[in-house]
């Protein structure tokens, strides 16, 4: 649930609450050897590098096609032994990829939470329910994901026309819904990238709103994870504190 700790993060800021009790479902549905068979994706290599069986996956990552990936991670095998570009669909692939996650917080606020972790497409669609309607935003970092022309993925920057969008509505009660205008930085994350350097390194601006994290605003995002994982492994619902006491930090 690593990936997912950004969207926690989001959540609790939107809803100045810390996550009280964590309950999850999940498993392996897509990657791994088994699913590759099922779904007719299984191809006979370890890793994309170098081998002709990965041309026709659509999930290989063609790293050497790529030059931020080619010096990310390809240059830097030598230094640290890690394989970008492993087979999704080889033996050994055992981690969830796709949870269900139902967490409750000290406001008394809950949250049903899905992941897919292997649409090629990248984003989030969050709806808030309250007392007086609904509001539901969409934040589509990408709408698809174009394969090289040899069938493998060989860069993850959306292309041009692959990009997405984002939208905000709001659904009063007895009232016509209606969008409201949302503004997009530049950049990766939305702008988000750029703010958060300046924040680290550069010249700090006015923060009304709070959204620069701290260590306690990060412990209390990955606690959500934690326990997630937790109740994956036991089954049962768990409570923040027992893994990571950060509700009063």
């Amino acid at each position: 649930m690593h990936k997912a700790t950004h969207h926690f993060d989001l959540v609790n800021w939107w809803l100045d609450s810390v996550p009280e009790t964590v309950y999850a479902q999940g498993g392996l549905f897509f990657y791994g050897a088994e699913a590759g068979r099922r779904h007719g994706l299984a191809r006979p290599y370890d890793r994309a590098h170098g081998r002709p069986a990965a041309d026709t996956d659509p999930f290989a990552l063609r790293l050497a096609d790529a030059p931020v990936l080619r010096s990310l991670y390809l240059d830097a095998e030598a230094a640290d032994g890690y394989h970008r570009d492993r087979n999704v669909f080889g033996p050994g692939v055992s981690i969830e990829d796709d949870m269900a996650v139902l967490v409750r917080y000290a406001s008394g606020a809950t949250l049903t939470y899905h992941l897919t972790a292997y649409a090629p497409w990248e984003g989030y669609r969050i709806a808030f329910n309250g007392s007086a309607g609904r509001l539901e935003l969409l934040v589509e970092e990408s709408a698809w994901t174009r394969p090289g022309a040899s069938g493998a993925v060989t860069d993850p920057v959306p292309h041009a026309g692959t990009g997405g969008r984002t939208e905000l509505l709001l659904r009063p009660f007895w009232e016509p819904p209606r969008e409201v205008r949302t503004a997009t930085g530049e950049g990766g994350l939305g702008g988000g990238d750029a703010r958060m350097l300046a924040d680290l390194f550069g010249d700090r601006t006015p923060d009304p709103l709070g959204r620069a994290a701290d260590a306690t605003a990060g412990a209390r995002s990955l606690v959500t994870g934690l326990a997630a994982n937790l109740s994956l492994e036991t089954g049962a619902v768990v409570r923040t504190r027992e893994v990571l006491d950060v509700l009063d930090a």
